[in-house]
């Protein structure tokens, strides 16, 4: 790939991490001791990104693999959500606050399937050259946290304005990448409007069907570890555990890096296959580390947080970029972002929710033990489903 374009592209990650890391990880407790938000309607807020997830990408993925351009719909995305995100930074009322955080994701949400499906546009060996590209929005994404923590600034809204001031700029920056036109296409009724026939075909073949329900599933497990893993490590006196928690992402960053080496010498389906096994195999660590106050079988389910989402999640867009023709590439990319982000994980955080409740002790303890055990075995299981009915007609 062309050094020029590289750093064009890479920059377009870094900007789109950099934007969601300045105030997600934190906005929590800006709204929990700034606003003085109960933690209900910090959850409902939370809740927004779910909604958007479920509702806009595969919509806007279909505007731009068939109305407009990708560079110019992330412009326009990016422009509104940035005006939306100031706004929001002056609100402390909970109904406004909420109303404009859910418009806000409407608008980010999709950028991400977006972003992915330029990058896909304009790299000729996706295998290859995307993993240099995206590893920089996982350094971003770091970064964004670092900063925030060492200004000690977790509690201010100050990272909500960094954020909005960057999504404004990355709007002005989306104009400068490489056009990405849509492809010209028949009219086609409403139904192919959203799935074009070639993906309604896909769904025939049974290498894309299980592919796309095991990843449907295994974001049950995942949502666990966004929601709680946190506040576990915290309740039984982990030091520094936000700190540690970032030890994931960077074994995600040389794992990323390393990703065309493996794709050399692996399939796709035993990567995928060893990706989602992480995800409920971590879990195992977490159960063992408790039981036997063993700190560092923690700090090892952190660390594989690199090969659960690099090997299931980063590798399943990939592999989906190598089946589905170019002219749906959008649609295609915003249709995995809408099962993954969307529907899987609102389900996923639904169940994690309920199984955290039904293990709360009375004195709001939690028996963890039992929290973890369901997320272990259900992926562990979702895994050798895929393994043993996952096949592939192409070399994969």
């Amino acid at each position: 790939m062309d050094l020029k374009l590289q750093i064009r592209l890479s920059l377009l990650q870094i900007l789109q991490f950099f934007i969601w890391g300045s105030w997600f990880v934190t906005g929590g407790t800006y709204m929990l001791e700034t606003l003085q938000f109960s933690g209900r309607e910090v959850g409902l807020v939370y809740l927004n990104f779910s909604i958007a997830a479920t509702v806009t990408p595969l919509f806007m993925g279909v505007l731009a693999d068939r109305l407009f351009s990708a560079e110019k719909l992330l412009a326009v995305l990016h422009l509104l959500g940035g005006g939306l995100l100031f706004l929001a930074s002056t609100i402390t009322d909970f109904t406004w606050f909420n109303i404009v955080m859910l418009l806000y994701v409407l608008c980010y949400l999709p950028t991400f399937a977006l972003s992915n499906s330029l990058c896909f546009h304009h790299i000729e060996d996706t295998k290859k050259d995307y993993p240099k590209v995206r590893v920089w929005g996982t350094i971003s994404w770091i970064v964004a946290g670092l900063m925030v923590s060492y200004l000690n600034i977790e509690n201010q809204v100050t990272p909500f304005v960094i954020a909005a001031s960057c999504s404004v700029f990355q709007a002005a920056y989306c104009l400068t990448l490489p056009s990405t036109p849509p492809t010209p296409r028949p009219k086609t009724n409403f139904l192919d409007s959203i799935i074009g026939p070639e993906i309604r075909e896909l769904f025939k073949e049974r290498a894309f069907s299980i592919l796309v329900i095991c990843i449907g599933l295994i974001c049950i497990p995942l949502s666990y570890y966004y929601s709680f893993v946190n506040p576990f490590l915290n309740e039984i006196g982990v030091e520094n555990a936000a700190a540690k928690m970032t030890i994931g992402q960077m074994v995600e960053i040389v794992l990323l890096l390393a990703l065309p080496w493996f794709f050399k010498i692996w399939r796709f389906k035993t990567i995928i296959f060893l990706g989602m096994f992480v995800w409920g195999a971590r879990y195992g660590l977490f159960i063992l580390g408790y039981q036997y106050n063993m700190e560092w079988l923690l700090i090892i389910g952190i660390a594989v947080h690199g090969i659960a989402y690099i090997f299931s999640m980063l590798s399943a867009q990939i592999y989906l970029d190598t089946i589905v023709p170019n002219h749906l590439r959008s649609t295609a990319q915003g249709f995995f972002s809408l099962l993954t982000m969307g529907l899987m994980a609102l389900i996923g955080t639904a169940i994690a929710g309920e199984t955290v409740n039904a293990y709360t002790n009375s004195d709001g303890t939690h028996n963890w033990e039992m929290i973890w055990m369901l997320p272990f075995i259900f992926g562990v299981a979702v895994s050798f489903v895929f393994w043993y009915f996952f096949r592939s007609k192409i070399k994969a």
